[in-house]
């Protein structure tokens, strides 16, 4: 049992904490037992702390500071919390609990172990599942759903995952021959010896789990139609099942309405379109030459490494949830490359990298594996960024958004430092900067701010030292921090114009850093700059338009180029910027009509809003 002092500290040195839970008397209630079941379940957090009695504030710096408070009655919340753990979940809960004395003030620290994986997941009984069994992601306490069920029951879940169900409109001769000759050739030339390779067809497909019996007859499964799926069956039964390759010019999509993107549309079973889509990648990206040693000719090689690219495929059609209908998109910028898939990570942000594999569709991981398609046992993630650092690039950018169930890998096509980048950083500062404050630096002078999520990312340190990096180098003033919780972020204290941010970019940002420069900027009204039949359109919508006419306004104006909230407030005439982006901008971008400009940034002080073009997108 660790002490409350103990526990105050590390409060007090990070900007969010995964295994500590501070909560004022005042708000003692249900979310106790929310953070209690999410401790219980959370896979690999070895539980955590609740810490009952804390007050906090924001201080001078920015900076949220805990403090012992007391609780008005703490022998009867410690007496109701042990009698809730024991009646109220489907598993009886015994958490140690522990009454200190912290500068005179009673505190009550709670320790809840994880739960045995025989007994997960832990929910309220009143409930049910999924909706009674929580999670610890990050910081937060999060509601289950069906998918999260599934990574907590463990090694205790059934043998094979959602690629296993039958598809009852296949057929049997709906498998590609091509497929079929793809992976005999393949796995032969990586182990000639495996077994199922002397099986005819039939008895190979149903060793790889690709033909299930049912009733006696072998039938496709999801995961046979996605290996070796004829091009027209992928198209009959799972129409969105497809990569799509998208070549945007610039740093933005859809900078020019006229022109926006060139597409190539990849629809073929995974062992005939995953090879197809890493070449298409390749064949625009730059080379570099090398001779190898002892040879006579230079080799070409791209400036991402082939094996970063083929594994973040990989990873996308691995993980992704075949239940939701959308391509995978490869979209190519000029100094970028982002992967799309849908389905978030079942492995929580903070573990991607470290050994151990979650994968949604464990059939077709299994494949992939066997053919070297992608690594084995979670080491995939660390292996791209050892890669993308041995090439001296900035190191990939994993971003998974639970609310939207979505994906995305981005692979910077640039060096992680340049000459201009020395420069920059000597004109900052005369003192030493270590490798960890030069990555944050730079990254917060590419993108325009950098949080703790994003610099443990790129650098790989752990939440409480990313912190310690953060603050080091806001107090030496290079960083100012802003928001705080969960919102905490860092900019530049004299920030120059970030290099990759478009001209897009910069009128996003006008509306709201002009308020935050003091208003030394006065911006003209942002609904007389819009053309006069979009003013007439708001205009007659009146002061309380359906949900309908707000979101096809929204659209509208998020067409024509960024907006930032602040300013679509402005031009439909609301008041309450929260309301907007809950009621509107959150759902528009989950339903993927609305994307951000600064995605790798969620919390970007510039932040805004541009149409994704979804109608395009999706029918690619």
């Amino acid at each position: 049992m660790r002490s409350a002092i103990d526990l105050l500290d590390e409060l007090n040195a990070l900007d969010e904490s995964t295994r500590i839970e501070a909560k004022r008397a005042s708000d003692i209630g249900k979310s106790v037992m929310e953070t209690v079941i999410a401790f219980a379940n959370e896979p690999g957090l070895d539980g955590g702390y609740l810490l009952l009695g804390v007050d906090w504030s924001i201080n001078d710096k920015g900076d949220t500071v805990y403090r012992p408070a007391g609780l008005p009655d703490p022998d009867k919340v410690q007496r109701d919390l042990a009698s809730q753990c024991a009646s109220m979940l489907n598993v009886a809960l015994r958490p140690e609990m522990q009454l200190q004395q912290v500068e005179g003030r009673t505190l009550l620290v709670v320790y809840v172990p994880e739960a045995d994986v025989s007994h997960k997941p832990i929910y309220k009984k009143a409930t049910g599942l999924p909706s009674g069994a929580w999670r610890r992601i990050g910081s937060s306490d999060q509601r289950c759903v069906d998918e999260d069920l599934w990574v907590l029951r463990g090694t205790s879940q059934p043998l094979h995952g959602p690629d296993s169900s039958i598809l009852p409109d296949a057929r049997m001769d709906d498998f590609d021959p091509a497929a079929l000759a793809a992976y005999r050739r393949e796995r032969a030339r990586i182990n000639p010896q495996a077994e199922e390779l002397a099986y005819g067809d039939e008895d190979m497909l149903e060793a790889l789990c690709a033909l299930r019996r049912s009733d006696g007859e072998l039938k496709p499964t999801l995961a046979g139609i996605l290996l070796f799926g004829k091009p027209m069956a992928l198209r009959r039964m799972l129409p969105m099942v497809k990569i799509d390759y998208i070549r945007v010019p610039g740093l933005e999509w859809m900078e020019n309405p006229h022109e926006r993107f060139q597409s190539v549309e990849i629809r073929k079973p995974l062992l005939l379109g995953l090879p197809q889509a890493e070449a298409t990648v390749v064949d625009e990206l730059p080379k570099g030459f090398y001779l190898p040693e002892g040879q006579l000719h230079s080799v070409q090689e791209p400036i991402v490494p082939r094996k970063v690219i083929r594994e973040a495929l990989a990873n996308a059609v691995m993980h992704r949830s075949y239940t939701r209908h959308s391509p995978i998109q490869v979209i190519r910028y000029s100094n970028r490359i982002e992967i799309r898939n849908i389905g978030y990570s079942l492995k929580p942000m903070a573990e991607l990298g470290t050994p151990g594999s979650c994968p949604r569709n464990p059939l077709l991981a299994a494949v992939l594996h066997d053919l070297n398609l992608a690594e084995a046992k979670g080491t995939g993630i660390r292996s791209m960024r050892r890669l993308a650092a041995e090439a001296g690039l900035t190191l990939p950018e994993f971003q998974s958004r639970r609310e939207a169930d979505s994906f995305c890998v981005t692979l910077f096509l640039h060096n992680l430092l340049n000459e201009d980048d020395h420069a920059w950083l000597r004109s900052l500062t005369t003192e030493a900067l270590d490798a960890d404050e030069v990555k944050v630096l730079i990254y917060a002078r590419a993108t325009g701010a950098v949080d703790n999520t994003a610099c443990r990312d790129f650098s790989g340190l752990d939440t409480l030292t990313a912190s310690r990096v953060l603050r080091r180098l806001r107090d030496r003033g290079l960083l100012e921090k802003q928001g705080a919780g969960s919102q905490t972020h860092y900019v530049l204290s004299n920030p120059p114009k970030p290099a990759s941010i478009s001209p897009r970019a910069d009128a996003a940002a006008g509306g709201d850093s002009a308020s935050s420069m003091g208003g030394l900027v006065e911006s003209p009204p942002v609904l007389a700059s819009l053309p006069p039949e979009l003013q007439a359109r708001i205009q007659a919508a009146g002061a309380k338009p359906r949900q309908a006419e707000v979101r096809s306004l929204v659209l509208a104006l998020c067409r024509l180029r960024p907006f930032t909230a602040a300013e679509l407030c402005q031009a439909l005439n609301r008041s309450d910027t929260k309301e907007l982006r809950r009621t509107y901008l959150r759902p528009m971008r989950d339903q993927g009509l609305l994307e951000l400009i600064y995605p790798e940034t969620e919390k970007h002080p510039h932040q805004a809003y541009v149409s994704a073009g979804a109608e395009d997108k999706n029918n690619g």
